[in-house]
Order: structure tokens, then C-alpha cells, then sequence
């Protein structure tokens, strides 16, 4: 039987090569790593989560819940299998061991007979015997080498374009100071009711100087001379960004005390930052939201002015790097088949959807899809009601002028013809009509 080529072992590529294995298809996974690394990346382990651990909320009727609840339907070895098997606490979100996670993705890929592991770069679409004869489905993400991202550009005669992500300090738990941090969620929210996160409270006074010195920093300038000013993605601004839109805008945003009280004041903090837990044995904790682009040595002096961590010692600072995604609404089908080119995908973050979950989703989707070119059928779009269909929709169809990459969020799901007044309903609703959708979706399709 054809094989699928799919090039790039993060989440959306692990996810695809899953799928083409599940309908009876061959996989054939390109991974540059370790021979080639990324700015990013510390292991050579597959599906390796190189920001957050967290995969969002697994809050009932949220936007992200609905997507996830419809991987779980369809399947998904990343959603479905994985994460709840390396699932650590978080509230309600669903937050893993990112090393336990990646070595379990690696173990099955490895050893599941139709897939086919090849550690090399792809430079070429035209690699192997008669290239554009192959089905490939380019997951390569958001730090697609340059070889490849030129080589992208030549297939789809659009030009590369970029924004820039962050990625969140690590802290050793045993340098936290747990007489000034306390454990709480917010508004005493959590999944099995216990505290999950660890709460660094500020004073106004210890904000202001915080700020300040923050402000002051000396940052990581862009990567490239072009890139200036650097294109952040909004829904992943570096703090300093945050702070120079206003001395209060970090306070309502990633250090908003809303829903917590010290229990050393019994009131709640001017400010705070949350530590989340980053493995199962509680080694480690993220400095949550606090991505940013402080030199290392200014990240260590800075960082460690937050009450509880004035003797923290971190295992990873935060860093900056490029992200490369093309113009989806000016090349992709609802399906991600590129139009001129229906035998090429793409999935992941270089579609231009922001997000762990996003890319698996849209994995799965070219996975499937790639299976029905091999079976020389047309591949399906997902329903446009469903969380998976509105995001191919959004990648497919927004405006190529503005192209944004995108979370998932109900704004992209059709809305409601007579939508409920209360909010909770409504968006319960919204994810009773997607679900039923799928299921008809998957009923058809089986």
C-alpha cells in the first residue's frame, strides 16, 4: 500500500501517523531530531511539549473542552490515550508530565508496525521515488528549518511569515518558599478539590517595584533584522509586552489576585503569579502566563524579586523564537490539502492554528484525509458545527489579508439561530450541536 509522508514528530505529525495507521495505511515520520535541533526543543524524544504543560480546560462545555471531547470520540492516541495516562494536577485543566508524556507518544510510534520512524531533515518535497507522487503532510511546526521552509515557499509560491512565541521560566520546587507561597486555585476551583497551583502574592509596593524593574530589563533582541518590531501572537505576549501597555494591564492579566486569598493576610493579594506543577513527582513548577525575552541573567535577577522565589533556582528560563506558519486561507482546503496540490496537507502550527490541542486536531484531520487520497476518495470535511470543522474553516477561510494564527474558541463555531440569553446555556448548546454533528459526521464516514 502508498505510504503517507509525514514530515515533522511533534504533536499534529504523531497524532496523523497514528491515524493513517488506525484506517490500515503505512506512516512514514520524518523527525530532524537529534541529528538537527531546534532553538526550542531539549530532548529528541517525539511529540516533546516545548511551552506550556498544560492543555487547557477540561471545564465541561468550554470551547477547549469541546475540542478535546471530540478527539476523545474520533480516537486521538494524544488526547484520548496519553495525556490522561501522564495527567498531573492543575484544576481543572488538563496538565501533563511533559517528559512522560512525549516517552509514552515515542513508545507507541515506535512500536506500531505501520509506522516507519526516519530521524532525518526534509529539505525536498521531492524526496524518494517520484516525490510528487507521494501524499505528504507537512507538520513540520512553527520551527520549520529554513532548508524545508524555503523549499515550502517554492511548493506554495507564498512567502514565509512569522510572529513570535514565548516560552514560560521553570523553578525547582525545593527553591520555592513555601512560607510565603501558598497552595490555592482560584475561587477554590480544582478537579479532585485539592489546591493545584502554587501562589506568589504581591503587596502594592512589591508590584511597583516589580514592574519597574521589569520594565527596565535588558531583552533577547528579534532573531532576524527584518523581524523588527517582532509580530507577537497575541493570546502569548511576553510580560514585558503586557507591562508597556499600562502598569496594570500584568494585574488583570497573567497576575490577576482575582479569586485567591493569602492565608497569611486573610485578603487577597495586590498581584500574584502562579506556579503550576510541571511533573507527576512535584519537581518542578512554570512561572504560569510569564513568558518573556529577558536576557537570562536579568530573567534570574527580576524573576526572583517575586515573593517566595527570592532564592529560586531555575531549571529553564524563558526564551523567545520565531515561528513559521504559511497563509492557509490563501492555499488550504477545508480538508488542508493544499488547492493546487491535493495531495500535499498540512497540519499543526505552520497551518497557522496557535495551540497543543489545535495541532493535534488538525493532525487528525490530515491524517484522515491523507488515508481517503490513498483509498482514491475525496476526503470530508468535518462539519462546519463541530470545534475541528470551524477551526479548518478558520485556517481555510478568514482573511488572507489578516491572517492571524488561532486557538480555538467559540467566536469560530456558527452561532446559535434563537442562542439562549444565559451564557452558560448558550455554550451549552453550542457543543450539544457540535457533538451531534460528529457523531453523524462519524456515522457516515465509518
Amino acid at each position: 500500500m502508498e505510504g503517507v509522508h509525514i514530515v515533522g514528530g511533534g504533536l499534529a505529525g504523531c497524532e496523523a501517523a497514528w491515524q493513517v495507521a488506525r484506517a490500515g495505511g503505512r506512516a512514514i515520520l520524518y523527525e530532524m531530531r537529534p541529528h538537527r535541533q531546534t532553538p526550542a526543543h531539549k530532548t529528541e524524544a517525539l511529540a516533546e511539549l516545548v511551552c506550556s504543560n498544560s492543555l487547557k480546560t477540561e471545564q465541561e462545555n468550554a470551547a477547549p473542552w469541546l475540542l478535546k471531547e471530540e478527539l476523545r470520540r474520533l480516537g486521538s492516541l494524544l488526547i484520548g490515550d496519553v495525556a490522561p495516562r501522564s495527567r498531573v494536577p492543575a484544576g481543572h485543566a488538563l496538565t501533563v508530565d511533559r517528559d512522560l508524556f512525549a516517552a509514552e507518544v515515542t513508545r507507541a510510534l515506535e512500536a506500531d508496525p505501520a509506522i516507519e520512524i526516519r530521524r532525518e531533515e526534509v529539505t525536498t518535497l521531492d524526496l524518494g521515488h517520484g516525490g510528487r507522487d507521494h501524499i505528504w503532510i507537512i507538520a513540520s511546526g512553527p520551527l520549520t528549518s529554513d532548508a524545508l521552509a524555503g523549499e515550502i515557499a517554492r511548493v506554495t509560491g507564498s512567502e514565509r511569515l512569522f510572529f513570535y512565541d514565548s516560552i514560560s521560566p521553570i523553578v525547582d520546587a525545593e527553591s520555592i518558599d513555601l512560607s510565603v507561597a501558598f497552595r490555592a486555585s482560584r475561587y477554590g476551583k480544582s478537579l479532585d478539590g485539592t489546591d493545584d497551583y502554587l501562589n506568589c502574592p504581591f503587596d502594592k509596593a512589591q508590584y511597583e517595584t516589580f514592574l519597574d524593574a521589569l520594565l527596565a530589563a535588558e531583552s533577547v533582541p528579534a532573531h532576524i533584522e527584518q523581524d523588527q518590531p517582532a509580530k507577537y501572537f497575541e493570546a502569548c505576549l511576553p510580560i514585558e509586552e503586557i507591562a508597556r501597555r499600562g502598569r496594570d494591564t500584568l494585574r488583570f492579566g497573567p497576575m490577576k489576585p482575582m479569586g485567591l486569598t493569602d492565608p497569611r493576610t486573610g485578603r487577597r493579594p495586590y498581584a500574584v503569579v502562579q506556579l503550576r506543577q510541571e511533573n507527576a513527582r512535584a519537581g518542578s513548577y512554570n512561572l504560569v502566563g510569564f513568558q518573556n525575552h529577558m536576557r537570562f541573567g536579568e530573567q534570574a535577577r527580576v524573576l526572583r524579586m517575586i515573593p517566595g522565589l527570592e532564592n529560586a533556582e531555575f531549571l529553564r528560563y524563558g526564551q523567545v523564537h520565531r515561528n513559521t506558519y504559511i497563509n492557509g486561507p490563501a492555499l488550504l482546503a477545508p480538508t488542508l490539502q493544499l488547492r493546487t496540490m491535493p495531495k500535499v496537507f498540512f497540519a499543526g502550527q505552520i497551518s497557522g492554528v496557535e495551540g497543543y490541542v489545535e495541532s493535534i486536531a488538525t493532525g487528525m484531520v490530515a491524517g484522515r484525509g491523507a488515508m481517503s487520497v490513498v483509498s482514491r476518495a475525496l476526503p470530508a470535511a468535518f462539519p462546519r458545527a463541530t470545534a475541528i470543522g470551524s477551526l479548518c474553516a478558520y485556517v481555510s477561510g478568514a482573511d488572507p489579508a489578516h491572517y492571524q494564527p488561532a486557538n480555538i474558541t467559540f467566536d469560530l463555531l456558527p452561532k446559535l439561530e434563537h442562542p439562549p440569553r444565559d451564557r452558560k446555556v448558550r455554550q451549552a448548546e453550542v457543543c450539544r450541536r457540535a457533538l451531534a454533528a460528529l457523531d453523524e459526521h462519524m456515522y457516515a464516514h465509518a
